[in-house]
C-alpha cells in the first residue's frame, strides 16, 4: 500500500516521538512543531525510543492514513539528534530506513540526473 504512493519528500522527526500520539496529534507536531504543511504530498515518519516502530503520516485527498510498523527483531537506524527541525530525506533513503539500513549508503549507486540517449 505505501509503495503506491506519490511521495514528494519524506521528513523525519529526529529524536524520539511518543507514539500514543493520534493522527491529530501528529498533524499539530507537523504544522506547530515542523512549520510544515500536513496537507502536502510528503511522509511525516516518526520513531519511538526504542527504535523499533514507526509512525507514518500521510494526506491522500481525503483523509490522513497512519501507517504503524513495529519491528520483531531489531531497530530502525534512526538519527538521534533532538533537533526540533525535522531531518528532510529522499525516498530513496527512506526505503533504506525501512529496509533496516542506514541514511548513507556508500556502495550505492548514484542518481542520474541525465535524461538523454547516447
Amino acid at each position: 500500500m505505501l509503495s503506491e504512493v506519490s511521495i514528494n519528500q519524506v521528513y523525519l522527526a529526529r529524536g524520539s516521538t511518543d507514539l500514543r500520539k493520534s493522527i491529530d496529534g501528529l498533524v499539530i507536531l507537523v504544522k506547530e512543531g515542523f512549520d510544515l504543511d500536513p496537507f502536502s504530498s510528503n511522509l511525516f515518519v516518526f520513531c519511538n525510543r526504542n527504535r523499533d516502530k514507526l509512525k507514518i503520516l500521510f494526506w491522500d485527498h481525503s483523509g490522513f492514513w497512519l501507517y504503524y510498523r513495529r519491528l520483531e527483531r531489531g531497530k530502525f537506524h534512526w538519527p538521534s539528534d533532538n533537533s526540533s527541525d525535522p531531518l528532510k530525506i529522499s525516498p530513496r533513503q527512506f526505503r533504506w530506513l525501512l529496509d533496516g539500513l542506514t541514511l548513507e549508503q556508500k556502495q550505492a549507486h548514484p542518481v542520474v540526473m541525465e535524461r538523454t540517449v547516447i
